[in-house]
């Protein structure tokens, strides 16, 4: 089996973003963005998806977070895209459903070659420390266009907004392991009867 691995650099007048993925990993993880709480939610994709991820990022941050956070999601997109190649026995399809003490969230992930994002998350407040939650909307946003998957992401309860967006990332996570695994008996077959994704 060849090695689904990827490394990408993004290099803007804004950020400077380098990714590299193992899709058949245990989980090892590092990572230096400048921004602690999305690092947190990066160690739950890696830890949940058994994926080696090791992700640096400089970036704008006494602006904001925005260009920083925006840009790791499109440059893990394209980490992913290379790292599974034409596609051929994958699974495909994941989902997962994550509690959280009072929270849930669903993810369905589909790695059709088409973007598309539904994200349902109505945070219970604005900010997790100084950490601003809309941008976790830019950061799917960007990983769906660049990945070229249709994602659906789901909080269908939470009062604690840490609670909400870790149980999204845990669900995330574990719906990547489950779509990114080779079907034993799907070998050399593209898994959709138009031949190609």
């Amino acid at each position: 089996m060849a090695e689904r691995k990827a490394s990408v650099a993004r290099n803007t007048l804004e950020t400077q973003i380098h990714v590299t993925i193992n899709l058949d990993g245990t989980g090892k993880a590092s990572f230096d963005t400048g921004v602690p709480f999305l690092d947190h939610m990066m160690d739950q994709i890696a830890r949940h998806g058994l994926i080696d991820l090791d992700i640096k990022a400089v970036g704008d941050n006494d602006i904001d977070d925005h260009h920083t956070v925006e840009d790791i999601g499109i440059t893990l997109g394209q980490a992913f895209a290379g790292a599974i190649g034409d596609k051929k026995g994958l699974h495909r399809y994941g989902h997962a459903y994550v509690p959280l003490d009072e929270a849930l969230s669903r993810v369905v992930i589909d790695f059709s070659g088409r973007p598309g994002l539904e994200f349902n998350v109505e945070f219970t407040r604005a900010l997790i420390g100084r950490f601003d939650v809309d941008l976790f909307y830019e950061f799917f946003q960007g990983f769906v266009n660049h990945a070229g998957v249709t994602l659906h992401i789901d909080n269908l309860r939470g009062r604690n907004a840490h609670h909400q967006i870790e149980t999204v990332f845990k669900a995330f996570g574990r719906a990547l392991r489950m779509a990114v695994a080779l079907d034993p008996r799907m070998v050399d077959q593209m898994p959709s009867t138009k031949g190609s994704l």
